[in-house]
């Protein structure tokens, strides 16, 4: 690649050394953070003159190595879950933004995994308290399968931010790995839960019922499997595709009561506004 060759506007980014990554670039871009020239880029997809001189503006720092870290920071502020001196379980790492919440908010090991390969930030590699874990498919979980724990450690907390797939092939395994009363932090993405007839244009589900619906399946599936809800909450950044997002808290061996008749009032409240919770 040459610099005076017209790129990518998230290209651009990374070559020009304002981002980490391409991928941090695309997702500070589609979350509205960059400005060239005064301009805000809208898509990463938009050409920049890499020939001329550009003034690049970064509205928000990058505080995590993808903005998934501030996904799973919000359900850690809002449930209060203090993970100083766990070990946890990043269940679909990727790029690790839930890993690096997890290591900056105090977390003593973190087993990564996913089961793709190549994905997780340098930084994180480096990081001695990184167990990278790739070409791990979760649903072995469910087959009593705790590859990415060796043998005798339980986990404090698990995270789950998976795609193309339901959490409910993998929720189940969770207890394989968690300790008693261990918890776990649960990115529901509507797109993945509630079928194709649910996604409309773009890959988006509008229907709310659809989302109500997710939540549900999930709380059920956990509920199932020996999970007690602690709450939802909707996430404060959208998906990469623009779809809606919530998180979901459980800890594994309480028998939490279950929503009682206002359950119904509030997902509808929370999906379609995104004010309130489920506690």
């Amino acid at each position: 690649m040459t610099e005076n060759k017209p790129m990518r506007a998230d290209t651009y980014l990374h070559f020009t050394g304002h981002t980490k990554s391409r991928q941090s670039a695309k997702e500070l871009i589609e979350a509205g953070f960059v400005e060239i020239d005064g301009r805000r880029v809208v898509k990463p997809s938009e050409m920049v003159d890499a020939a001329l001189p550009h003034s690049v503006g970064i509205l928000q720092k990058e505080r995590y190595v993808s903005r998934g870290g501030h996904k799973l920071e919000a359900a850690l502020d809002y449930f209060k879950i203090d993970v100083t001196g766990m070990t946890a379980v990043d269940i679909g790492a990727s790029t690790g933004g839930f890993t690096d919440c997890l290591l900056q908010r105090g977390a003593a090991r973190v087993f990564a995994l996913d089961s793709g390969s190549g994905q997780l930030a340098a930084s994180l590699l480096a990081d001695g308290r990184v167990v990278n874990i790739e070409k791990f498919n979760a649903r072995r979980l469910c087959e009593g399968d705790a590859g990415p724990v060796p043998a005798g450690t339980k986990a404090d907390i698990a995270t789950i931010d998976v795609s193309f797939i339901s959490q409910t092939y993998i929720i189940p395994g969770l207890k394989n790995i968690l300790r008693d009363k261990g918890l776990f932090v649960s990115l529901i993405k509507p797109q993945f839960e509630a079928g194709r007839e649910a996604v409309g244009r773009g890959g988006i589900v509008r229907d709310n019922k659809y989302h109500i619906a997710s939540i549900k399946k999930v709380i059920e599936c956990a509920r199932q499997s020996g999970f007690g809800c602690l709450g939802v909450i909707r996430s404060p950044v959208l998906g990469g595709d623009g779809n809606t997002e919530y998180l979901a808290a459980f800890v594994f061996g309480e028998d939490l009561i279950p929503p009682g008749d206002g359950a119904p009032r509030r997902l509808l409240e929370i999906t379609a506004t995104g004010k309130g919770d489920m506690t």
